[in-house]
């Protein structure tokens, strides 16, 4: 890590990480888009990245998914060495990535929706009985209150559609949990439900990556934000160390903030 960046450690975390990247780089052609950068993601824990458009928390985010290959790094799942060369990869690791468009059909059901290329047959037929009690298990555990799973996506709200984003990827018991921008073009109620939902994610002892700009909601429900800025990750800042003039400062770059401490 470079002189110039400031983490705050939590030194009760001394066991193996779930995941473990270590100085990983990326270029897209002659433009280095994340400059040797170190993190890790813990059973239970929620890590929000932030950082100003092109800051490469998204870039980041896509190196765990598999969609970007880093040209330099090392990647680490349960302390062994790994390679993610393709979301396959990632997902077969136990790694599933929720992205912003939801990629979610709007002429499909909840249940078609949460089953789509993973359905459950039965002598050679579609259990449709067996995807709606499942389904419906799987919206109970997380809290997910929607009328009927057979609701076509199109007629859902923004918060309803996150809600079964999150529920397809859990159906996969995965261990890790990326969310890219999860609140975002949400109302305050429907941010507050998905932030719930987070929270439960954590209770599953399951890791949770999140990439966000609402830094007012994302606060009270994570375990420590890593800041990037210009490619590189130039703070980690643990939850009691948290407030909004300490992380903006370090996305901006200020130093008046900084320096008084």
């Amino acid at each position: 890590m470079k002189a110039q960046h400031t983490t705050v450690l939590d030194i009760d975390h001394v066991d193996t990480p779930l995941l473990s990247l270590r100085h990983i780089s990326k270029y897209f052609g002659g433009v280095q888009a994340l400059i040797d950068v170190d993190m890790e993601v813990r059973r239970g824990e929620v890590t929000v990245l932030v950082g100003d458009n092109g800051a490469g928390k998204s870039t980041f985010l896509k190196v765990i998914s598999g969609v970007n290959i880093p040209e330099e790094g090392e990647i680490r799942f349960n302390g062994k060495p790994v390679s993610i060369h393709n979301t396959l990869d990632s997902v077969e690791l136990g790694i599933q990535t929720v992205y912003q468009d939801l990629a979610l059909c709007d002429n499909l059901d909840i249940v078609q929706n949460l089953f789509l290329g993973r359905e459950i047959t039965r002598a050679g037929r579609l259990n449709e009985a067996e995807m709606e009690r499942v389904a419906q298990q799987c919206l109970d555990e997380l809290g997910i209150e929607i009328q009927s799973v057979r609701a076509n996506a199109g007629a859902l709200s923004g918060g309803q559609r996150q809600a079964v984003a999150i529920a397809r990827a859990m159906l996969g018991a995965p261990d890790v949990v990326l969310l890219d921008e999860p609140l975002a073009n949400l109302g305050l109620k429907q941010r507050q439900q998905v932030s719930k939902l987070i929270m439960g994610l954590r209770e599953k002892n399951v890791g949770v990556v999140v990439v966000s700009h609402d830094l007012a909601e994302v606060f009270p429900i994570c375990d420590k934000v890593v800041v990037f800025r210009l490619g590189e990750k130039v703070a980690e800042i643990q939850r009691a160390e948290i407030t909004t003039e300490r992380v903006v400062a370090e996305i901006t770059g200020s130093n008046t903030f900084l320096d008084e401490e």
